[in-house]
């Protein structure tokens, strides 16, 4: 980081900000919250799941969890309370929880969690896209997501970050084949465009809280190149 980024990162810390953390449980997930737990810039960040973890256990006092149900999330809208800032990091797949499953977590549960938190007075709202997302694609992964994009600008937060990195390199609890036959498929072509093409969840995190400090116009769509820039 430059003299200039510190300077900026110092006084977004002096301000007292308040995140919450919507996916945290993922493998980008962990990496953000890695990411928040290392660098303090939070005064308080608030971790919104589906269920009990171990994870504040190794962080700071700033770190709390918070047990919601998305499928009713209208009771739970008190906890975006005084959150500034909103990081998602929701996500699923459609081996996982099928078509539906899909669709209520990559999108559904997505926009209920900004627009309550809009409501609540968040201002920064930080979203884990994907490369090639287009609303107006043939493939239902793409589709949804270019979706979620155009109703997350809709929205209208003061700083709308929408990231959109290339494959996602980390180390999952569950197994994926399809990913695993993609990773040794074009394994040559990861490492030798790594910038482009790829994108290792831990740099994603850090580029992603960096983003939250140092906004950079009302609405950014940030691809894999430049979400690498960021985080170096």
């Amino acid at each position: 980081m430059t003299t200039e980024d510190n300077d900026q990162a110092a006084q977004f810390r002096q301000e007292g900000h308040v995140a919450f953390v919507v996916g945290y449980t993922g493998a980008t997930g962990k990496e953000l919250v890695k990411a928040l737990s290392t660098t303090s810039l939070f005064k308080r960040v608030v971790l919104l799941g589906r269920r009990k973890t171990n994870v504040t256990e190794k962080l700071g006092n700033e770190f709390e969890e918070i047990i919601v149900d998305f499928e009713h999330l209208e009771n739970h809208e008190d906890v975006f309370t005084g959150c500034d800032v909103g990081f998602n990091c929701l996500g699923t797949t459609r081996s996982k929880g099928g078509k539906e499953g899909f669709l209520r977590v990559d999108h559904d549960y997505v926009i209920k969690t900004a627009e309550f938190a809009k409501a609540k007075g968040c201002k920064r709202f930080l979203h884990v896209s994907s490369q090639g997302s287009d609303k107006d694609s043939w493939f239902l992964y793409t589709k949804t997501k270019g979706l979620v994009e155009e109703e997350l600008q809709n929205l209208q937060f003061e700083h709308l970050a929408i990231f959109r990195p290339g494959f996602l390199l980390c180390e999952r609890e569950e197994t994926r084949i399809g990913e695993k036959i993609a990773a040794c498929c074009f394994s040559p072509c990861i490492c030798c465009c790594l910038k482009y093409s790829a994108m290792p969840t831990e740099t994603l995190g850090l580029a992603m809280v960096r983003r939250a400090c140092r906004p950079n116009g009302t609405v950014e769509i940030i691809d894999n190149p430049t979400i690498h820039y960021i985080a170096t």
